[in-house]
């Protein structure tokens, strides 16, 4: 473990959270130094495990957001295995579970229980909607959260149907909400002793996302709209993805020049070998390119598609111009710079060998933290019974034989 994987060493959470929202939230603790022991079932484990597997193979899926935890089997149906998670909680700082709505209280897990094992214990939910709504008792998975916390409201293209968006914002977004949450809860717990207990609603979480959507319809007074790649408010043009050479599905650009800085649209004029367009009035001004829209994507889109997106972002941003090419996840991983960085990784994993990881993007003098292979099902659960709660091997022994693990 390098100086950066120590923040939160002596931080001992209990995982009883499955698929995506509770693990990307316990994977940044881990990643940051806490000893994170992810509880499983003895039949399958956490269910993201199987996902997109191969057979004796965890599916890459699990292995992404499982980073640097260990994993043990408890046998929650048991009374013996709630007694032994209970126990684990008197010696822990952190509980946190995703379960459906419900389901952690039915097993005798609930807040109010575990307080009074271990008052100092940061015990923290993740739902697809919040106590006191009225989905309450509603299953939610991403796509529910970011239908009913308004991110599918405002992407797609003008005068069409609603898209989900492609990146997990109420999942692993909510995980990266609770995760602050927690380490905040952290720093209290030690000054005071004090626990606490965390809720968040996956609704709530991708609305928190939205601040600027919610900015637009006040000024607007009507609700935020869909602009596909366009600014909302239709302020700034350019604002919009323009084809490249060859023509491929990822072969675009995106430009943008702000309203606010007339110089960026000279810039652009510039690069473009367009100077002689500079002061023209059917550019010039911002009101003016909102007005005369099609016929600036006309003007970019002529040039852009005489270069492929890397040579038009290098002339561009070399310009001063905003621009970004549309990188698809395969140009991303084999770029070598993210490697070089530490923000892409290359581990040796139990079942899956050499594979290339996101690390926690955040880097602490110069370097992210280092990660370390997802665990195997069950992989450490004598480890942690030893350490943990002082276990003899024979006692561990006879729980194997009881079912409990």
């Amino acid at each position: 473990m390098n100086e950066v994987s120590r923040c939160l060493e002596g931080v001992r959470v209990v995982d009883l959270s499955q698929f995506e929202a509770g693990p990307s939230c316990t994977e940044v603790l881990a990643w940051l130094g806490a000893d994170v022991v992810k509880v499983e079932t003895p039949r399958g484990g956490d269910p993201g495990r199987s996902t997109g597997a191969k057979p004796g193979q965890d599916g890459l899926w699990f292995a992404l957001l499982n980073a640097n935890k260990r994993s043990m089997t408890v046998n929650l149906k048991s009374e013996a295995g709630i007694d032994l998670i209970k126990r684990m909680i008197s010696n822990a700082n952190v509980f946190i579970e995703n379960f459906a709505p419900g389901t952690i209280e039915r097993l005798g897990l609930g807040y109010e229980v575990l307080r009074q094992i271990n008052p100092k214990i940061i015990y923290a939910q993740i739902k697809g909607f919040g106590t006191g709504s009225p989905y309450e008792s509603f299953l939610a998975f991403d796509s529910i959260g970011q239908a009913t916390g308004g991110s599918m409201s405002i992407t797609g293209e003008r005068g069409a149907p609603p898209v989900r968006p492609g990146p997990t914002v109420a999942d692993s977004g909510s995980g990266m909400l609770m995760a602050a949450s927690i380490m905040g809860a952290l720093y209290r717990q030690q000054a005071t002793g004090v626990g606490a207990r965390l809720e968040l609603a996956m609704q709530d979480a991708v609305m928190q996302y939205l601040r600027t959507a919610f900015s637009e319809h006040g000024n607007t007074g009507r609700a935020a709209q869909r602009a596909g790649a366009k600014s909302p408010s239709v302020v700034n043009v350019p604002s919009n993805i323009y084809p490249c050479s060859p023509g491929g599905s990822s072969d675009y650009i995106y430009v943008y020049a702000s309203r606010k800085a007339p110089d960026q649209w000279h810039r652009l004029l510039k690069a473009m070998g367009k100077a002689d367009l500079i002061g023209d009035p059917l550019y010039e001004t911002a009101q003016a390119r909102v007005k005369n829209e099609s016929l600036v994507d006309s003007l970019i889109s002529d040039w852009t598609r005489q270069r492929d997106k890397y040579e038009a972002m290098r002339i561009l941003g070399e310009a001063g111009v905003p621009v970004g090419a549309l990188f698809d996840t395969m140009e991303l991983e084999n770029d070598e710079s993210f490697q070089k960085r530490g923000i892409i990784q290359t581990i040796e994993h139990p079942t899956l060998g050499a594979l290339k990881v996101l690390a926690w993007p955040v880097r602490f003098d110069g370097r992210p933290p280092a990660v370390q292979a997802a665990p195997t099902l069950g992989q450490h659960t004598e480890e942690v019974l030893r350490q943990w709660l002082n276990m003899s091997q024979s006692d561990i022994e006879k729980m194997k034989r009881d079912g409990v693990m």
